[in-house]
């Protein structure tokens, strides 16, 4: 007959052998999650140039941009303090058309764009004549006020040096609803496969003429292939700004992912010299 102190005793051993089957399953799982995570930052590291090369700037209307994804391994860090004032007031307007707009810019005039953002304004010379389907189409969204209070949805800080806005969604996967051709690929600034600093560009879903009207300001030389849309040169003081931006990191601690910044385009405007 078991006595009640055996009983007990084989309930604590019971117990014990349960504690101890959790936690070798623990150890597995945890040694099985570090393998694939220091796999994968392998192949960041050493595939950088060629992830970016194969189309990680994109406007990717079927699903979210990937770098506004937080990865398993991002440990918490400190973030630096915000530099930016915070939005004006409005909401962003959900626009959206079947067809490109018909061309009604001057490709023989000049034009100029302005980012009139949180963190201070960011001027643009726009390239007229060597991409006038997409100075067009962003003359256009600015008179509808498309851009107006939308985030700059990613910024990367390692490998390539851009931030990246012009989703009304804020996610990456946002669009005008139609698609623009590429523009000005050979565009004498890009040598050596480097988009320089001071570039604006158009971002794309890694295929020819997918262009909407997400866009990356280059505030670092970067590079990429010529195969998103050159259309203008940012001033030294919007790259003061974006510098800004960036030394506020982002939000992933990995080189890619949301500003810390609270970067919203307050309002975006087009005007002809």
């Amino acid at each position: 007959m078991v006595t009640q102190e055996q009983r007990r005793r084989q309930l604590a051993r019971e117990k014990f052998l349960r504690q101890q089957q959790r936690r070798t399953a623990a150890r597995r799982k945890s040694h099985m999650r570090n393998t694939v995570v220091a796999s994968v930052l392998g192949v960041i590291v050493v595939g950088s140039v060629v992830s970016y090369a194969t189309g990680v700037f994109k406007n990717d209307d079927k699903k979210a941009n990937a770098g506004a994804e937080v990865t398993p391994s991002a440990s918490p860090t400190s973030k630096a303090p915000d530099p930016c004032a915070k939005p004006a007031e409005g909401a962003v307007k959900s626009l959206s058309w079947k067809t490109e707009p018909a061309m009604t810019i001057d490709k023989s005039a000049d034009y100029t764009m302005k980012l009139a953002t949180t963190c201070g304004a960011i001027d643009v010379a726009l390239k007229t004549a060597a991409a006038p389907h997409t100075v067009n189409s962003f003359d256009f969204l600015a008179g509808k006020g498309f851009f107006d209070h939308t985030k700059c949805h990613r910024l990367t800080t390692n490998g390539i040096y851009v931030l990246q806005c012009g989703d009304p969604k804020g996610t990456g996967s946002g669009g005008p609803g139609y698609t623009i051709p590429d523009e000005n690929l050979k565009d004498t600034s890009l040598k050596g496969g480097i988009y320089p600093a001071g570039t604006i560009a158009m971002a794309n879903t890694g295929q020819k003429h997918t262009g909407g009207s997400q866009f990356f300001l280059v505030y670092q030389d970067s590079q990429l292939p010529a195969s998103y849309t050159p259309f203008g040169t940012i001033s030294k003081s919007g790259l003061t700004v974006l510098k800004k931006i960036a030394a506020a990191g982002e939000s992933t601690g990995q080189g890619d992912g949301a500003p810390n910044a609270t970067v919203v385009i307050n309002k975006l405007t087009v005007t002809k010299s």
